[in-house]
């Protein structure tokens, strides 16, 4: 309950106390509290007037004011226990079994008790089903950390060099505004992170707080989003009120497009127009703050093709930082910081392990080292080594091994030529990278075997020589497959499904294919999530041109499989030997089968 409802139920009680007790003296200042063997000679006197009997007491008039008291009050007595005393000359008089207090008590707290339960379920209800407390609307829930509970610096955070360096200046500012404004600079109003799930954005932010030791205020963007219409607003404005309180201070709001999605043009209602009130008043916010005064507004998203043009516009969010997936060489310095917590083998090397995880963020990097350390704990050992974080990337990459899946022998040496076949055409190719280990034991994600290769660099632009390789290698399990058995089976369903999507991209967006040239019919807008989904601009090209395109594509795809078809029959006795020896040892690696030596990436069977 606020404060002010507090007060005013105080003001209540108050009241309510000082006319009962007025009362209470009034009536003091009139009636004469008599015993009851008084009342009876009184009586006997003819000194009563009137009489008022209740079951327990006896009240009325004197005839004449009794120490100027002219009503009086007695308790009853049983009337035959009364004469006995009285034949004894026994002063007696009666008692009450409750005071005013106890019965004013008997009546109020069965109903206070009432109040408080019935209030309770009906507070409990209303979060269950998403309300929130009716006085607590408005409020804020942000967390506040001070330097002390963040416990981060930008010694714990790695692999985001460029990033660390452009928000180095915000701590500077909050550790010294004057040298900062010396010249006229200001800080940017609003620094917005974005970047793949996973790859530090909120590590970030809490680093800034951590080094500049200001308050932090942390909350998400779906906090702001309420079922009653003007609360989101009403935590907004909270919020930075809050803010102009603690400056100099950070503020940051995580996923920012739960509460920044671009306004469309159709009125809404309830939730739609909700959210867009909650949007005008951070705009609002952002336009009437004073960065001067030490505030530094951070937001964090993924999916900034989503947001509000409005608040990405100059004065708003000034700065925008893309912290991306980090590098071999920034993935070796978060595999250190994350490898301070475990005991490692001092003959690993990290550069190694950076080279085996390519594309990982640095969470899927502190997920590696944790799963390590779990293998090397599993296996009894006593410290982590190189194998135990491969076991870890294979577990990660491709699943964990599903020893217990029994298939028949005829499924096991199909799947044995099925991987054998991929990792014969990646060796012979001599763009690809090499191959790592070749197993046909089944894994939880649903594949019945995998091809591991390693990288042995990043790359950052591929040719078309290198996707048409890419494709080969794919479509080299399906061939092994017709080779061998003189037919196909559904397990490279996943294997058609990339070198399709990698065929199309080379006509539609790549401009890789001589009958359609250099065009894009398919644009590919600014994602995050990783899914590769297309989000593009609707199809603008003709049915005769997208005839071309699927004739292009089927075109790559079948030169892709007579390549690696002609490779396996070249190679028809490693094939078969490869194969045997897989179908006996499960797992091999080049060094186990020579004609393996070279290999990157995962190809599924």
């Amino acid at each position: 309950m606020e404060p002010k409802h507090r007060t005013n139920l105080g003001y209540f009680v108050f009241a309510l106390l000082m006319v009962l007790g007025f009362q209470a003296w009034m009536a003091w200042r009139t009636t004469a509290v008599i015993d009851y063997s008084q009342f009876l000679s009184y009586l006997d006197a003819g000194r009563i007037s009137s009489v008022t009997v209740t079951e327990t007491e006896i009240s009325g008039h004197f005839s004449e004011p009794v120490d100027g008291k002219p009503d009086f009050i007695t308790t009853r007595v049983e009337p035959g226990f009364a004469a006995e005393l009285a034949r004894k000359g026994v002063t007696f008089g009666g008692g009450h079994d409750q005071t005013w207090l106890t019965t004013l008590l008997s009546w109020v707290m069965p109903t206070l008790l009432f109040i408080g339960i019935w209030a309770f379920f009906i507070r409990r209800l209303a979060e269950r089903q998403g309300m929130g407390g009716l006085v607590n609307i408005g409020k804020s829930r942000a967390k506040v950390y001070v330097e002390r509970d963040t416990g981060v610096t930008f010694d714990n955070v790695a692999g985001v060099d460029e990033a660390k360096a452009e928000l180095q200046e915000v701590v500077s500012f909050l550790n010294d505004r004057d040298r900062y404004g010396r010249l006229g600079a200001r800080i940017p109003k609003g620094i917005l992170l974005v970047g793949p799930p996973g790859t530090g954005k909120t590590l970030l932010a809490r680093a800034i707080a951590g080094e500049a030791k200001v308050p932090f205020f942390s909350i998400s963007g779906s906090e702001f989003v309420e079922m009653f219409v003007g609360a989101g607003a009403a935590r907004v404005r909270d919020l930075f009120e809050q803010a102009r309180l603690a400056a100099p201070c950070i503020i940051f709001i995580d996923e920012l497009d739960a509460l920044g999605r671009a306004r469309t043009g159709v009125s809404g209602y309830g939730g739609n127009d909700e959210k867009e009130q909650t949007l005008n008043q951070l705009l609002a916010e952002l336009d009437g703050f004073d960065p001067a005064v030490g505030i530094v507004l951070l937001a964090a998203t993924n999916r900034p093709e989503i947001l509000d043009p409005a608040l990405l516009r100059a004065g708003r969010f000034d700065r925008q930082i893309v912290v991306d997936r980090p590098d071999k060489i920034g993935r070796e310095q978060i595999l250190r910081v994350h490898m301070r917590k475990i005991k490692a083998d001092p003959d690993l090397h990290l550069d190694e392990i950076a080279g085996l995880t390519t594309g990982f963020t640095g969470a899927d990097l502190a997920n590696l080292v944790n799963e390590s350390a779990i293998v090397a704990t599993r296996r009894g050992a006593e410290r982590v080594s190189a194998a135990d974080f491969t076991a870890a990337v294979e577990r990660i990459v491709a699943g964990a091994e599903r020893k217990t899946r029994i298939m028949n022998p005829d499924e096991r040496a199909r799947v044995a030529h099925h991987e054998m076949g991929h990792a014969l055409a990646a060796a012979s190719l001599p763009g690809m990278d090499p191959v790592q280990k070749v197993t046909i034991i089944p894994r939880s994600v649903g594949a019945l075997g995998f091809t591991m290769q390693r990288p042995t660099e990043d790359r950052f632009l591929i040719t078309l020589s290198e996707l048409k390789d890419r494709m080969v290698v794919l479509l080299a399990g399906r061939a092994a497959e017709a080779l061998v058995f003189g037919e196909v089976s559904t397990g490279a369903s996943d294997d058609l499904a990339k070198v399709t999507d990698i065929a199309r991209e080379c006509v539609t967006r790549y401009g890789m294919a001589e009958p359609i040239g250099n065009v894009v019919l398919e644009e590919q807008k600014l994602r995050f999530l990783g899914d590769g989904t297309l989000t593009g601009r609707a199809r603008e090209f003709s049915e005769a041109t997208a005839r071309e395109i699927d004739l292009a594509v089927r075109a790559l795809v079948a030169e892709a499989y007579d390549r690696a078809r002609t490779i396996l029959t070249a190679r028809r006795r490693d094939l078969d030997a490869g194969a045997a020896l897989l179908l006996q040892r499960e797992s091999l690696t080049p060094e186990d089968f020579a004609p393996l030596r070279r290999a990157v990436g995962v190809a599924d069977a």
